[in-house]
C-alpha cells in the first residue's frame, strides 16, 4: 500500500467521522449557543452532505489503481 492510498484512506476517515458527528447534531438537537444567539441545524445537514461526499470520494480515490 503506497503512501498515497493510505493518506486518502485516513482523510476519508476523518471525513466520515466528522460527518457522523454532525448526523449525532441534528438527531439529538442539541441547544448550541453562539455568542448568546441558539445556532440553527440547517448548517450541520449542509456540512453532513458535504462531508460525506469529501469521505466517499477519498475512499472512491484510495480504491482507483495508481499507475
Amino acid at each position: 500500500m503506497s503512501s498515497q492510498t493510505t493518506g486518502l484512506r485516513v482523510a476519508g476517515i476523518v471525513f466520515g467521522l466528522m460527518a457522523i458527528a454532525q448526523l449525532v447534531r441534528l438527531v439529538i438537537r442539541p441547544e448550541v449557543l453562539v455568542a448568546g444567539y441558539s445556532m440553527p441545524l440547517w448548517p450541520s445537514v449542509v456540512a453532513f452532505v458535504i462531508l460525506t461526499g469529501l469521505s466517499l470520494w477519498m475512499w472512491k480515490l484510495a480504491r482507483a489503481p495508481t499507475k
